[in-house]
């Protein structure tokens, strides 16, 4: 719990002073253009809140490497690891000038050190043809890296709301804290915590009022911490099925696919390009069409992400339950993609489900 309360007060700490300080570094830290496909807020805004959660995670580490503490190495070498996503991440929040294929290549090597270093990589998905496939070992190196990446940026993908995707993190943190306790890996379980407190010290600022955002790197950073956890303990206790890291990502994964395959498909567009079609996009001008105003603190902007910390949630709630049985995981899933897909069509279609007029 110490670390958990240091990560937590460094981070509320920092958020603070780049707020009431920001006049001294908006020329860099501000997000001014407002007119972007999924700019929704109304006046410029610090950006980097990502070095708050960076920040949190450091100090109690520090504290544990002070305290001589068992799990500090492991959870330096992912912080050292994840620092190239961070820090490439913030170099985009502050010069708005780096390319999504620059990113992801340096995400991508992030994740190829954290492989090589500790090693880790996705050995099994309890399908027979994939398992074969798997014992090749560039196969599954290559796939884990795919993996890491492509949901460090779905991280970035559904950061468009306050308080979105700093809750789905800590919702999915909350279920690997869980499982990691139930086969008593208490490492996870420390690296987990510290991700909470840390992600939370920001949330307070970021929600509902949106005083700071995550910016690319704050979203890389707990994308991939998320990711590497993920994936880290499943392959680390042959008990949990390998579909718990799937389950318990479901949310960001399938928005990331179902919008690759709508820019691709559909729009004929680079799938690297922002666009304001996304679920959270959609949910929002619902909301909006029925006269809710941006201006208040629990504005459409806030009302929308609920919806979708309770979609994370419908996802995280069976990979917690059955985080053993890799069948329940699998129908799960697929249950998850398909209500994904009727909603995201019922939206389009103007013809919402009643239960989302909650907020209205």
């Amino acid at each position: 719990m110490t670390g958990l309360l240091a990560a937590f007060l460094s981070a509320f700490t920092l958020c603070l002073l780049i707020v009431r300080y920001q006049h001294l570094h908006s020329h860099l830290s501000h997000d001014h253009q407002l007119d972007g496909p999924q700019k929704f807020h109304i006046k410029p805004v610090p950006r980097i809140g990502g070095l708050s959660i960076a920040s949190g995670l450091l100090c109690s580490l520090l504290i544990a490497l002070l305290q001589n503490s068992p799990y500090v190495m492991l959870g330096l070498l992912f912080l050292g690891c994840a620092s190239l996503p961070f820090g490439i991440g913030l170099l985009e929040d502050v010069s708005k000038a780096v390319s999504i294929r620059t990113r992801l290549i340096i995400i991508g090597i992030g994740a190829t050190l954290l492989i090589f270093i500790l090693p880790l990589q996705v050995a099994s998905l309890d399908i027979p043809i994939f398992d074969e496939i798997f014992l090749i070992p560039w196969i599954s190196i290559a796939f884990t890296i795919f993996a890491i990446t492509g949901l460090t940026n779905a991280y970035n993908i559904i950061d468009g709301f306050n308080g979105l995707a700093s809750m789905v993190a800590i919702i999915t943190l909350i279920a690997i804290t869980y499982v990691s306790f139930t086969v008593g890996d208490f490492q996870i379980i420390y690296l987990a915590l510290i991700g909470i407190g840390a992600i939370l010290g920001f949330f307070l600022w970021n929600y509902p009022r949106g005083l700071i955002f995550l910016g690319d790197g704050g979203a890389y950073l707990i994308g991939f911490w998320i990711a590497s956890l993920s994936i880290f303990l499943v392959e680390r206790h042959s008990e949990i099925s390998p579909w718990f890291a799937l389950l318990v990502n479901a949310y960001p994964i399938i928005e990331t696919l179902f919008s690759i395959y709508r820019r691709k498909i559909h729009q004929n567009k680079n799938p690297g390009h922002p666009d304001g079609v996304h679920l959270h996009s959609l949910i929002f001008r619902r909301l909006s069409s029925r006269g809710i105003s941006n201006q208040s603190d629990f504005s459409g902007n806030a009302k929308t992400s609920p919806y979708l910390w309770s979609l994370a949630g419908l996802g995280c709630a069976p990979a917690v339950l059955w985080w053993n049985s890799t069948a329940i995981q699998m129908i799960a899933f697929i249950i998850f993609t398909f209500i994904y897909i009727w909603l995201y069509s019922r939206i389009v279609l103007f013809q919402t489900p009643a239960w989302l007029h909650f907020f209205y």
